[in-house]
């Protein structure tokens, strides 16, 4: 079975991750999968035996309500009358380039499968390369295709509601076969943050939470190299990094405080897209403090994190998730711009997975005791939640196929 997997990433790399352990799950299935992204480069490693198709890149701005190419740095006073048609003629280029790749695409891999991550959900500044694919699709012009939707388990709140559910409804159902939910409806149902689920007409599936399993092997050696001494390991971690600043740096000092009272390691990973300076700033505190270490990225996280006593992140869905598959305890700080990271780290909490930190305990001191009466009460982070959402969805997109 041929898969066609579209992920466009705008803010941080969270999406494209679950998308990348599904896809992983799909070649292991036995399936063929191609990869469209067009967003910043990837940091994250492909799966083995993936097609990566780049799309030219385009990124949201600050705002969320245009679209801008990726490398574009918008100035912070206003554009110029001569500087906005200069940008609005570039974007089109780039939109074009974009529309005309992705349709040869799909043309010459001939999908049974589209896999679109979040639209019609979400993605709407996208629309202008999507509608014309799946019309294209729907009308056999590639041969037989069914369209599915992946869709995490918390939709972000709109500003008219109603008309946000009305247009996914209508792109939903006139052009998709089925709408997977990698949730697990125990935790959350899609009604809940989509009041017109209902309405849905194309099959709804809950596939579980999509978690890639620490592999024991490799997390039983992590702990042997950085627990050597037996000494509490605590990762703090801010998925791509582009919110986490205030989070990491509070703890690298409430780190500091607590090695007095606590001896412990402690590993900052801060995630690809944190600014330059900031990094350099970490760095520089870490420099001081011989049991933190600082780095951007590893491809170890999963059993680094199994490997780890305490974990302190924000609150999306990759990183909790991570942190259940590995059983360990965590300290969260919810993104604030939207309910979505709130809600999920305020259901999770109430199954004693975790702690929801506010904004009020990043402060060295109030943190580093946080942290000390945590590891101290040395809580575990297990699970009874469906962890198998990548494995199930390749099984229900095969499922898909076969049905009439």
């Amino acid at each position: 079975m041929r898969i066609l997997f579209y992920s466009q990433h705008v803010l941080g790399v969270g999406h494209v991750a679950r998308s990348l352990e599904i896809a992983r799950a799909c070649i292991d299935a036995g399936h063929t999968v191609t990869l469209v992204t067009g967003g910043e480069e990837l940091p994250l490693p492909l799966p083995e035996g993936i097609l990566h198709e780049k799309l030219p890149a385009l990124r949201m701005d600050s705002t969320f309500s245009h679209v801008l190419p990726a490398h574009y740095d918008m100035p912070k006073t206003p554009l110029s009358e001569k500087e906005q048609a200069r940008l609005d003629e570039l974007l089109a280029e780039i939109m074009e380039q974009r529309v005309d790749r992705l349709m040869k695409i799909a043309g010459r891999f001939r999908p049974h499968i589209f896999l679109t991550e979040l639209f019609p959900f979400g993605r709407r500044a996208f629309r202008f390369e999507l509608i014309p694919v799946l019309t294209a699709l729907q009308s056999g012009a590639f041969g037989p295709c069914k369209i599915v939707c992946s869709l995490r388990d918390i939709l972000v709140e709109k500003a008219d509601q109603q008309k946000y559910e009305e247009r996914v409804l209508k792109i939903l159902n006139r052009s998709y076969s089925g709408v997977l939910i990698h949730s697990d409806p125990n935790v959350f149902s899609l009604d809940e943050t989509f009041s017109r689920t209902a309405d849905i007409r194309p099959p709804v599936h809950y596939t579980g939470y999509v978690a890639p399993r620490p592999r024991p092997e490799k997390s039983s050696s992590l702990r042997k190299i950085l627990k050597k001494d037996e000494k509490p390991l605590i990762v703090a971690s801010a998925g791509g990094g582009s919110e986490g600043y205030p989070l990491l740096s509070t703890t690298l000092e409430a780190s500091i405080v607590l090695s007095a009272s606590l001896p412990h390691t402690l590993r900052i990973l801060s995630g690809p897209y944190l600014d330059e300076q900031d990094f350099a700033l970490l760095q520089a505190k870490a420099s001081t403090a011989p049991h933190i270490h600082v780095e951007r990225f590893s491809t170890e996280f999963p059993e680094l994190l199994a490997a780890a006593d305490l974990s302190l992140s924000m609150g999306g869905y990759n990183t909790l998730m991570n942190l259940l598959a590995a059983q360990t305890y965590g300290l969260v700080l919810p993104f604030t711009q939207n309910r979505e990271q709130r809600m999920r780290a305020e259901r999770l909490a109430a199954r004693g997975v975790l702690e929801i930190l506010q904004p009020k305990d990043l402060e060295p001191d109030r943190l580093s005791q946080i942290m000390h009466t945590t590891l101290q009460a040395t809580q575990a982070g297990g699970t009874d939640l469906d962890l198998s959402g990548a494995r199930s969805t390749a099984n229900l997109l095969q499922q898909f196929m076969e049905s009439s």
